[in-house]
């Protein structure tokens, strides 16, 4: 029997050197993302977008991948193609879509006319603006599922789960920094378009990240072949059958979908909520939210560590909903308005933030086939983007009947009220609680192995 050789990713240095690659990408992709998040009412004073028309953008972003089934397309390839494929084209949607956006948002003529849609009518420089988001979240969702099959490929049997929590963590620095400079640059500059502009060569340098992991891979999948260690099944469409009849998929596909419509969606309204109900100023209202993806950093590698070496995903799973419910409660009550009291709830919202996601995504390496990641990866992400889609504008929607409600009355500026969108954020993430303690339950019964450790389980 031929012996195997030595392979790349059997090197730690070249296999965590890889996982910096690929995850210098996604903090590109993860700052232009949310560049925007804090800048809801900067967008009202210099561009004179109501609340209602930045809830439409913000849901733009998974808008193609919802109607035009774009990511599910973008899963297709990745089986078919391959990581190095896909992830090359996600870069360039990304930095295309960024670019329209931010060519909509310097061009102050298209102020001056807009487009009635479904009977709603809105500025033609939210519309490119939305079109151009909507491109760059389909390329940022397919660079996504990209980079997860490719943390599979380079660390599955080794320390998958810390690898998976390190990408997360690296990845969300870059909403961090969104969050937290992207005002003070605005403010800076006296322009929403420079933080945008930031992003766009952000994403350049993402994209050259790319191009230099994408040769390493290509070395490694010539060092596979070459030892026929995992001769790869041809993909077919029977795959996609299969991972929609799997139980364990819908689960951790539904978890995720109401997990992540209770914290994206909230980072995107979090500054006005720090400006208007906790009384932080604008120029620093994105500081406090900030801390969520902060804290993640540093909480996700460590639950994925925990999970590598001792197991319990199941309840990792469920612990992080029930706290997630219970900060979104707490941000929903009236009498708690201090600003202290708000980094508080927004450091246990990161620690809730940590614990579900290094749980959730390498189970879903234990329920599927390898071959099949590809496509179980997009139609997990093709759920979770109508929520991602859904929630900002019905959000958006609920503000801006409020404030018209209260301009009307008032006739003082306009005052946003975060009492009943925090409530629905919790409503949402306690659907979270019961869907991860019948996972444990099919897990129990279905032999998946999420309660096990992951480096164990491979040794075995």
């Amino acid at each position: 029997m031929k012996k195997p050789s030595v392979q790349l990713r059997d090197s730690a240095t070249t296999r965590w050197l890889m996982l910096l690659l690929i995850s210098l990408t996604m903090f590109a992709a993860y700052v232009a993302s949310d560049i925007f998040s804090p800048l809801q009412t900067m967008l009202k004073d210099h561009n004179l977008w109501n609340a209602a028309e930045y809830g439409i953008f913000s849901g733009s972003y998974s808008i193609f991948n919802v109607f035009l089934g774009m990511l599910i397309f973008g899963g297709l390839i990745l089986d078919k193609k391959g990581i190095r494929f896909s992830g090359i084209l996600s870069c360039l949607l990304m930095i295309g879509g960024i670019a329209v956006k931010y060519w909509a948002i310097t061009s102050p003529s298209l102020l001056d006319s807009s487009m009635v849609i479904f009977g709603a009518e809105y500025k033609m420089q939210v519309i490119w603006a939305v079109v151009g988001y909507g491109a760059f979240g389909v390329g940022a969702e397919v660079a996504g599922i990209t980079v997860s099959k490719s943390v599979v490929k380079w660390f599955k049997g080794k320390e998958l789960a810390l690898a998976m929590g390190m990408q997360l963590s690296l990845a969300r620095l870059g909403s961090a920094a969104a969050l937290a400079f992207s005002p003070m640059i605005a403010t800076k500059y006296g322009s929403v378009s420079t933080p945008v502009l930031f992003g766009l060569a952000l994403l350049v340098l993402g994209g050259l990240s790319f191009i230099i992991y994408s040769v390493y891979d290509k070395k490694l999948d010539t060092q596979i072949k070459a030892d026929e260690l995992e001769p790869e099944e041809s993909f077919n469409v029977k795959d996609v059958k299969a991972v929609l009849n799997n139980k364990g998929f819908w689960l951790i596909a539904i978890l995720c979908v109401v997990f992540y419509s209770a914290v994206f969606p909230f980072l995107k309204y979090a500054a006005g909520l720090m400006e208007y109900k906790f009384g932080v100023s604008r120029e620093l209202s994105g500081l406090i939210p900030s801390m969520l993806p902060f804290g993640a950093i540093v909480l996700t590698p460590l639950f994925g560590f925990i999970y590598d070496k001792i197991g319990r995903g199941a309840d990792l799973m469920i612990g992080g909903s029930l706290l997630l419910t219970s900060v979104h409660v707490m941000f929903a009550l009236p009498f708690i308005n201090q600003w202290w009291m708000a980094i508080i709830l927004m450091i246990l919202l990161g620690i809730a933030f940590s614990m579900v996601p290094s749980a959730m995504w390498p189970s879903l390496a234990k329920i599927m086939p390898e071959r099949q990641l590809g496509t179980t990866y997009a139609l997990t992400f093709y759920i979770q983007n109508i929520g991602l889609m859904v929630v900002p504008i019905l959000i958006g929607n609920l503000l801006n009947r409020q404030a018209v409600a209260n301009d009307l009355v008032s006739e003082v500026a306009v005052v946003y009220d975060y009492t009943l969108p925090m409530t629905i954020f919790a409503g949402i993430c306690s659907i979270a609680i019961v869907i991860s303690i019948i996972l444990k339950r099919v897990d129990k019964k279905m032999g998946y192995g999420l309660q096990f450790a992951n480096i164990e389980k491979e040794n075995k």
